[in-house]
């Protein structure tokens, strides 16, 4: 049977998890020891919590904290009540994470107000004051603050909802439902939300897990943050399907990692190469008994077989994969099987997933011959349904047959395994994560020294991708690149802050004007 016909949905996973796998260990965050038993009282707690707060069927709320117990928690009782939850990237500031909220309708928002020295409920109070889903806020790290509640109390509040309504809400949701809206940066510099259902990701992450050998006796550090699909579905969500244990990390750290992966014998761990990198280049790995770990798959940027070498021999995996997907297509799309030949694993993504159709095409829509480069396609049940509130890019975006046209140019070989040889036309990728010219561009035009500037991806020996700006000042200015670079990091995402500045008296434009990044990469030296 499917997985999304056997769970039905995200809160229902964890009623069935209670029953199969019982007091065995679901979470681990630190001093939070959590049963898969004890996992569902906690979900049934949030879930009469939402219903108290007036959460209910399709409404969006937004969701900006790192990795935790109280992420997972929080949204299981959002989804719970019918809710439709809205990840926020920890790393935005005030003005993007506004913007979302805003164009989602959310009407509440559950925050830490203590991470890394930032007061994400707070700083919106001062950015939008006016926000509505700042009327029922709801502190989920650190003190209660400007929240209109404290975590213990938004919990405390549901005490006057009965169990069974909690139940009932949980068994009304269907596998169509809209689980999630993903915002992701689009090419127009303003995020886009992708809407997703509980049965996408239960289908395809119950896949993925299946196939990848996920099991009882499985302990998963996971790194990659919840607000991305690679946290959230690909780890949480996947491993308590099949009763593996949760270790959720909040901030990367290799040394700290090298300990939990040698004390909580942690056996699954996925995630960008950076972080494999990491690993082995600490210092002290030696120390540290890795021999629990026994699966992996990296994605996201070109993983050299080197690396997969070392991951096998060093870091003692078993299996290592490697993956290709995009928020549009819950994320998943193709990828490698357990038994491929490592330069398989490293030269390609893989085969599509069961369900999805992919093709290469060229610029008049015709099927290229394999081997030969052309744009990515894909069609199946993974597709999302469409941009959130915005038919115009999800025309622009998916096709009348129901073909996601995804940007990327790819290449199949004979055995149908896809590589990915240029991602998104302009797009780069810091660490694991997409970075969008158009969006880091407009953001950074609000900079009083930038007259007119051009934003382009240049690699990085650790991160794989850097941005780059090429920046006309503004008459009179005397700004420097630590300055723009100093702005900036004020600004905005930090894997969206060019390391580098390069000013320029004119940018390189055609006919059109539009701006031609190759002539900024020659300057360079980098083709």
């Amino acid at each position: 049977m499917r997985h999304d016909q056997e769970f039905l949905s995200i809160p229902n996973v964890i009623r069935i998890a209670a029953r199969r796998f019982g007091d065995a260990p679901a979470l681990v965050d630190g001093a939070v020891r959590l049963t898969f038993r004890e996992l569902e009282e906690r979900m049934v707690q949030a879930v009469r919590a939402a219903l108290a707060l007036g959460i209910g069927p399709g409404d969006r709320v937004g969701l900006c904290a790192p990795n935790c117990a109280e992420w997972i928690v929080a949204a299981l009782g959002i989804q719970g009540a019918g809710g439709v939850v809205v990840p926020l990237n920890t790393r935005f500031k005030a003005q993007e994470i506004s913007y979302i909220l805003r164009k989602s309708g959310a009407r509440s928002l559950f925050a830490a107000t203590s991470f890394l020295g930032t007061d994400y409920i707070g700083a919106l109070r001062r950015a939008d004051p006016d926000l509505p889903a700042l009327a029922t806020a709801v502190s989920l790290l650190g003190p209660p603050a400007e929240a209109a509640l404290g975590w213990r109390d938004f919990l405390d509040a549901g005490a006057g909802t009965a169990p069974s309504a909690a139940h009932a809400a949980i068994d009304r949701i269907t596998p169509d439902d809209l689980s999630d809206v993903m915002f992701t940066s689009g090419t127009t510099g303003h995020p886009k939300g992708v809407t997703l259902t509980h049965g996408q990701s239960l289908r395809a992450y119950g896949w993925m897990s299946t196939e990848y050998t996920f099991d009882p006796a499985d302990t998963f550090l996971v790194i990659p943050p919840f607000f991305h699909c690679f946290g959230y579905k690909a780890g949480w969500l996947a491993s308590l399907m099949h009763g593996v244990t949760v270790i959720p990390m909040a901030v990367f750290d290799a040394g700290r990692a090298l300990r939990v992966i040698a004390e909580e014998r942690v056996s699954i761990l996925l995630g960008p190469p950076t972080i494999f990198h990491d690993l082995l280049n600490h210092p002290d790995r030696s120390s540290y008994d890795l021999s629990s770990l026994r699966v992996s798959m990296t994605g996201g940027t070109t993983v050299p077989e080197a690396l997969i070498h070392a991951m096998k021999k060093e870091l003692t995996f078993d299996v290592v994969l490697s993956a290709y997907g995009l928020t549009e297509s819950s994320a998943l799309v193709t990828s490698t099987r357990v038994g491929d030949a490592e330069e398989t694993v490293a030269r390609t993504t893989g085969r599509p997933i069961p369900g999805v159709e992919v093709r290469i095409t060229d610029d008049t829509g015709q099927d290229v011959e394999p081997g030969a480069d052309g744009e990515i396609l894909v069609r199946g049940y993974n597709v999302t349904r469409g941009y959130w509130e915005d038919a115009e890019a999800t025309a622009a975006t998916i096709d009348p047959d129901g073909w996601l046209h995804t940007g990327d140019i790819g290449r199949l070989d004979p055995d149908g395994n896809l590589a990915v040889v240029d991602r998104k036309k302009e797009m780069f990728i810091v660490g694991g994560f997409n970075a969008y010219p158009a969006e880091i561009e407009k953001l950074l035009l609000g900079c009083e020294a930038v007259e007119q500037v051009a934003v382009i991806g240049v690699p990085d020996e650790r991160l794989g991708e850097v941005g780059c700006a090429f920046v006309v000042r503004r008459p009179g200015a005397e700004a420097t690149d630590e300055d723009v670079i100093a702005w900036a990091r004020e600004h905005m995402a930090n894997f969206k802050v060019p390391r580098r500045v390069r000013f320029v008296d004119a940018l390189p434009r055609n006919a059109s004007q539009k701006v031609l990044k190759h002539e900024l990469r020659a300057l360079l030296g980098e083709h």
